[in-house]
């Protein structure tokens, strides 16, 4: 079979990875991929926006299922624009989508399901959204409704934070109009967790646990970011547990979504909390997580086109979806600046050495005719793979060492607190 990839980062090189292990497959093309996806794909130079030439390149080259990748084109409705033209494609609806484009929307479901979730608040209008965090205090979290890249978060522990928050989104427009709505929500303690899970309207198969690390710096310090590493499976999370989150959480938004004439088909994303009164929702995305894709997909046994197939026919009750009992640790390496501004074009040296049980996936690279430069914020993401999450972390940061570019930066601290580190 011929698949297209859509995306350019280190999820949809992660994603073209697992396809090319499936003996289903015969050609991958990645639009617009990157560095790394070249290695295994036929990179196509399309934009991820422009739906009419990605439906034309994958009817002229007879792709049978095109796999969506980021959440700009899901929340424009590519899924939709490709079925209405009878192009089998992996992922939800725009409307579906609207779940990780909309928060107030996610919250407005949430509460409707019954799911448990933060107190909140939602304003169009500045002033009242300060007289609420005022009121509130803090610790308080302020968050832009829209898609703002993984950045338009901000748990403020003073209320200065929290004022200065608002004023960034809603009066200085720094994530244009995703910041039109603000969502202020109560501050959770506890421990996160990301659920991913495969879901074909009702049928909800949970991928393994992991656990993302968004602040830039070591001991979760400085600015959210996209992500700068994760592990998976998380060993303190129990199974029952995740059984709970499951069957309380993620089931019921697949139903109530399916009730609701909105069937949500593809992979949803589930963030935790898990706090003392148990498991709460902190967001719902609508596609493989970036960097979690990078841990999940080395551990999944499953044929990975099978089950996307299976996803987009409705047949995902029938398919039983294994994982290995290994581990994986992924430690991002980050252009210098990231995540607020950053150079490109910087050459990464040590690509070419090979490591026993390491993966090394490209996110912000570009092939130059001197070699692979940088081209983006978080430029590799380099996962090891062990029999447990010592020996995965050991084996990531010995490859992490090897590997150089002028004013890379990393996390020390993947995964070291789940060690008692």
């Amino acid at each position: 079979m011929n698949v297209l990839v859509i995306g350019n980062g280190g999820r949809e090189h992660a994603i073209v990875w697992k396809l090319a292990q499936s003996p289903k497959v015969n050609k991958i093309f990645c639009a617009p991929g990157n560095g790394g996806t070249a290695l295994l794909a036929k990179n196509v130079p399309i934009p991820v926006h422009d739906f009419a030439a990605l439906a034309q390149f994958a009817k002229d080259e007879g792709v049978d299922l095109t796999i969506v990748g980021p959440e700009d084109p899901l929340l424009g409705g590519i899924v939709d624009f490709f079925e209405e033209r009878s192009l089998p494609v992996f992922g939800p609806s725009g409307q579906a989508a609207k779940i990780e484009g909309s928060k107030s929307f996610a919250k407005y479901l949430m509460k409707r399901y019954g799911i448990p979730t933060a107190h909140y608040e939602s304003f169009i209008d500045y002033e009242s959204a300060l007289a609420y965090v005022r009121e509130q205090g803090a610790p308080i979290v302020v968050k832009a409704d829209g898609l703002a890249a993984g950045k338009g978060v901000i748990v403020a522990e003073t209320l200065e934070e929290a004022e200065q928050a608002l004023y960034t989104i809603m009066e200085e427009h720094a994530f244009g109009q995703a910041g039109a709505r603000v969502v202020v929500e109560e501050f959770m303690q506890g421990e996160e967790l990301s659920l991913l899970s495969f879901v074909d309207g009702e049928t909800v198969k949970p991928m393994v646990t992991s656990q993302d690390h968004k602040r830039v710096y070591d001991g979760d310090q400085g600015p959210n970011t996209g992500g700068m590493g994760t592990y998976a499976p998380v060993p303190q999370m129990s199974k029952e547990l995740v059984e709970s989150i499951v069957e309380t959480i993620v089931k019921p938004m697949a139903a109530g979504m399916a009730r609701d004439g909105i069937p949500f088909r593809g992979v949803l994303y589930t963030g935790l909390m898990i706090t003392e009164e148990g498991p709460k929702v902190v967001e719902f995305n609508a596609r493989f997580g970036d960097p979690e894709t990078q841990v999940i997909l080395p551990l999944l046994e499953t044929d990975l086109l099978e089950i996307c197939l299976a996803t987009v026919n409705g047949e995902l009750a029938s398919l039983d979806v294994a994982w290995k009992q290994e581990s994986a640790v992924c430690v991002v390496m980050a252009a210098p600046g990231y995540p607020a501004d950053y150079p490109r074009g910087l050459l990464i040296q040590g690509l070419d050495r090979k490591h026993a049980g390491v993966a090394v996936f490209h996110a912000g690279t570009v092939e130059t005719s001197e070699g692979t430069a940088t081209s983006g914020g978080r430029v590799l993401g380099v996962t090891g793979i062990g029999r447990d999450l010592q020996a995965a972390r050991q084996a990531a940061y010995q490859a992490v060492e090897s590997i150089s570019f002028e004013g890379a930066h990393y996390r020390t601290d993947i995964a070291s607190r789940a060690l008692g580190k």
